[in-house]
């Protein structure tokens, strides 16, 4: 206490009521300073927002929508299963019921390769392989679906609405991408490419690619005026960023979501216009007035 009654704060106690920020927005401008001066990289920075904005993301947010699920049925037989297994690349797909579209399992594909190789030639039944799968709500904090991960050592969770219906899944690798950035899988562009092919109509292409670069590829004619990438182009048109799964039309090319986070959409998969419907526009648009 002082001559006047009032206690004395201690000087530890008077540093910190001056120091330091007192609130997110402050934190995040002092990061930013600290870049800026040459304490932190970009990679570092980038990380650290990730750190602090993975508190506020719900798996909604980040989880694989429910139709862009890769899944096998209960009754699938192994050449159905093995084709899954090998064309997409994954090591983990959701099992449904035979006859429903409830959930009954995970597999992991290297459960079904000791399957295969412990009990060569006898008669196949995808039960022997399931795992009990995890269910989180929607409304499931990331930070705490991450803790979970970690916790319980499992990869994979099935989202599930307020009805208990499956909304989409969710995996470690998805929350781990909202802090350290994409990281690579089946989905991603070579490196040496923006634009990758994955079928006769169909194709991956980096956020980042120039409009122009696209234009020149697909031979279109998208507006290089306002935007210089497709990410912005795209999120122009929502009107904002959007999440993963959601779909645009600009002319005629059909843009999914592939992989986006709360500050960029890092890939796309984009359908042309169908050939044919182009052709017979072009063949309308030159055949002669009969008037």
């Amino acid at each position: 206490m002082n001559r006047s009654g009032k206690p004395v704060r201690s000087w530890r106690h008077r540093l910190r009521s001056f120091a330091g920020p007192k609130n997110r927005t402050q934190l995040l401008e002092c990061l930013r300073e600290a870049q800026q001066h040459g304490l932190l990289d970009a990679d570092g920075l980038s990380m650290l927002e990730g750190v602090l904005e993975v508190s506020d993301l719900q798996a909604r947010d980040i989880m694989v929508p429910r139709n862009q699920m890769i899944c096998l049925r209960r009754d699938d037989p192994a050449q159905r299963v093995l084709s899954v297994v090998l064309d997409s690349g994954h090591s983990r797909f959701p099992v449904m019921a035979a006859d429903s579209e409830d959930m009954v399992g995970i597999l992991l594909a290297k459960d079904l390769l000791r399957l295969f190789a412990l009990a060569p030639g006898k008669p196949f039944d995808i039960a022997q392989c399931i795992r009990a799968a995890v269910f989180v709500p929607e409304s499931k904090r990331v930070n705490l679906l991450l803790k979970e991960f970690r916790l319980n050592r499992y990869h994979m969770a099935m989202v599930v609405d307020e009805y208990g219906s499956v909304a989409g899944l969710v995996t470690i690798e998805d929350v781990i991408e909202q802090i350290v950035g994409e990281i690579d899988d089946e989905y991603d562009v070579a490196h040496e490419s923006n634009i990758r092919a994955e079928g006769e109509q169909q194709y991956f292409v980096r956020g980042g690619t120039r409009i122009e670069e696209f234009n020149e590829f697909f031979a279109s004619n998208l507006p290089e005026s306002e935007f210089d990438t497709i990410a912005g182009l795209v999120s122009q048109q929502f009107g904002r960023l959007p999440r993963r799964g959601e779909v645009v039309v600009i002319q005629g090319f059909e843009f999914r979501v592939v992989r986006a986070d709360r500050r960029r959409i890092e890939t796309l998969r984009v359908t042309p216009p169908a050939r044919a419907a182009t052709e017979d526009a072009d063949a309308a648009g030159s055949a002669p007035d009969s008037g």
